[in-house]
């Protein structure tokens, strides 16, 4: 990217005049030839550079890096449009690296690979600013000394995502000690990922906004969606204990006080966080941060770059976990008990391909350390798995980069149109049978159509917009131009469907829950993104009761092992309903951390 910069301290090279002699007894010393100045490695100053990082161009990374003659100084950054708990954190991170090394030809953080590319681009205009070519640095860091890891604790735990950090807290607030060992160098995981919210029945917030729901519905939606390959008690379980965890969330100050309605739900029941102006955030990123603050605030111990291996076992109950660090160290820790959350295995193409061939190929919304480490050194200790071969395609995902759209969206009011510019399906139906309409259709995609009564109370277009998915059409002319249609089939379609909202009947497609829109698309401006399917969860993983034990291929519990969250399979059957993976990852990391604290 091409952007004015400005040097704010230039280096000025001082030559050295001799004095003029007169001769005579006046003592004056001859003159002296003048030295050459030395070589220096920059030009000195304050430079400015600028690039794309998560947020895309309309939300760059911009650096101002200080520079001696031979020395990189220091480095400031303003990143607005980074996901706080991935690239935001990563960041200060990155900047220690170049520091330390004195070079960008260096390995980025692990788990913010697209943050650690765009600072160093911006870090590199800065450099060539400066007359250097950011090529020819080589990196200047000492050897640095790589010792093991040898710990005890009460609690020892795989994985810092949300299952993980849940988990955790609520072992600490049990008066355990506990260590989690994360693999990517940031916590989150997946979950900083999560765009909706969190399925929950029978809540004060939905008795506070006069919304019928119930367990037994939240119960049965969920069996319908997983088409009735779901472990009835888990499920049972994930719904009678939704409503206790959005209290557990208000008590470590997490509230999910907007409450809308995901695919698949037949009742508003998706539990979402909003800002200081009431505008809608983006549940995982929101969560995560909360999360990883209590965890911290408790004591709990986070060791990242930790890649889990091993499950430590001594006459057959689990005793520990072994874990090789980033410089290859080994990190031992023994424990009571432990707690595997380690996630899904949506960013391993070669499992997703083993168990659905018919899946190559395709964009996963995934996080990058999510790759299903668990899945070999669970096996090593006989645990039994279930439905690994259930891997849910999301139906609305950027395919250039796999960014997921929320299904949130949909909820609101958004609808989808095709290539023609017209509605194909009940767009709140579940993410399998949406995918497959989408899919059906000429080319395989179709656009996801918000408007500005969504966008004013949402940052979560906010972010689509600068990271240049979304595209705003103040007409349905200028709608109709993007995706390449006819513009009166548009104007009939919007036209078709705002009668449909007004009047709480959709003749075409049967799609309910009108009381959960927000708007009925009849002006606009418009904002558009186009979409396909792309991977986005595993709904099989290992095997738990409902005490989150881990079960053996003989159906018996694996002393002091639990688990928790995607890594597990059985919660959602064939498919996941939108929401409820936040929700699994509450209930069921809550019920790990109690039962691993006993």
């Amino acid at each position: 990217m091409n952007i004015s910069k400005k040097v704010l301290l230039a280096a000025v090279t001082v030559f050295s005049l001799a004095a003029c002699s007169s001769g005579g007894a006046s003592g004056t010393p001859e003159p002296k030839a003048s030295e050459p100045a030395a070589e220096t490695l920059f030009k000195a100053g304050t430079y400015e550079g600028e690039e794309p990082g998560f947020g895309g161009e309309g939300n760059p990374i911009h650096v101002t890096v200080t520079l001696s003659d031979d020395a990189i100084e220091s480095i400031e950054y303003k990143a607005e449009g980074e996901t706080p708990t991935v690239g935001g954190a990563a960041l200060p991170q990155l900047v220690e690296k170049v520091l330390n090394n004195q070079s960008t030809n260096i390995d980025g953080v692990s788990g913010a690979t697209v943050t650690s590319t765009g600072f160093f681009a911006a870090v590199n205009e800065a450099l060539t600013e400066a007359g250097t070519d950011p090529a020819s640095l080589e990196p200047q860091g000492a050897e640095e000394t790589v010792e093991n890891i040898d710990k005890t604790v009460d609690v020892v735990i795989a994985g810092a995502g949300g299952a993980g950090l849940t988990a955790a807290i609520t072992a600490a607030q049990n008066g355990k000690s506990v260590v989690v060992l994360e693999k990517a160098a940031v916590v989150g995981g997946n979950s900083s990922y999560a765009t909706g919210g969190m399925n929950a029945a029978e809540t004060h917030y939905q008795a506070e906004q006069g919304i019928e729901d119930s367990a037994d519905l939240f119960y049965s939606d969920t069996m319908k969606g997983g088409h009735d390959l779901n472990n009835p008690d888990l499920v049972r379980t994930l719904a009678e204990n939704s409503s206790e965890a959005i209290d557990w969330l208000d008590s470590i100050d997490a509230p999910l006080a907007n409450v809308g309605q995901a695919g698949g739900a037949s009742a508003m029941r998706q539990h979402r966080p909003v800002n200081a102006e009431g505008k809608i955030l983006s549940v995982g990123t929101y969560l995560v941060e909360h999360l990883n603050a209590t965890a911290t605030k408790l004591g709990v111990e986070i060791i990242t770059e930790a890649k889990v291996d091993e499950i430590l076992m001594d006459g057959g109950k689990a005793v520990g976990l072994h874990a090789v660090g980033a410089k290859g160290n080994e990190i031992t820790v023994k424990a009571n008990s432990v707690v595997i959350t380690t996630g899904g295995f949506g960013s391993n193409p070669e499992l997703i391909v083993k168990y659905r061939p018919d899946l190559e190929g395709y964009v996963s919304t995934n996080a990058p350390s999510v790759t299903g480490d668990a899945i070999a050194f669970l096996e090593a200790i006989n645990a039994d798995f279930v439905d690994l071969d259930q891997i849910q395609i999301h139906p609305t995902v950027v395919q250039t980069d796999g960014a997921l759209i929320s299904e949130s969206l949909r909820g609101d009011g958004a609808i989808l149109l095709n290539s023609s510019g017209k509605r194909f399906c009940n767009e709140t139906l579940t993410r399998d049978v949406v995918s497959a309409h989408v899919i059906e259709q000429d080319g395989g995609y179709a656009w996801l159509i918000a408007d500005e009564v969504m966008h004013s109370g949402s940052t979560v277009i906010d972010k689509y917009l600068t990271k240049g998915y979304m595209i705003k059409c103040d007409t349905a002319e200028d709608l109709a131009k993007l995706i390449g249609c006819d513009a009166e089939t548009v104007k009939e379609t919007l036209s078709t469907w705002a009668a449909a909202v007004d009047a709480q009947n959709d003749a075409e497609f049967e799609r309910g829950s009108f009381e959960a829109m927000l708007t009925n698309l009849a002006e606009g401006p418009y904002y558009a993104v186009k979409i396909s399917p792309g991977i986005h969860h595993c709904m099989g993983g290992v095997k738990i009761n409902t005490n989150a034990e881990v079960i053996d291929k003989e159906g018996n519990v694996i002393p002091g092992l639990f688990a928790a969250g995607e890594v597990t399979g059985g919660v959602h059957g064939g498919n996941r309903l939108g929401g409820n993976a936040v929700a699994d990852f509450v209930v069921f990391g809550r019920i790990a951390g109690e039962n691993a604290s006993k």
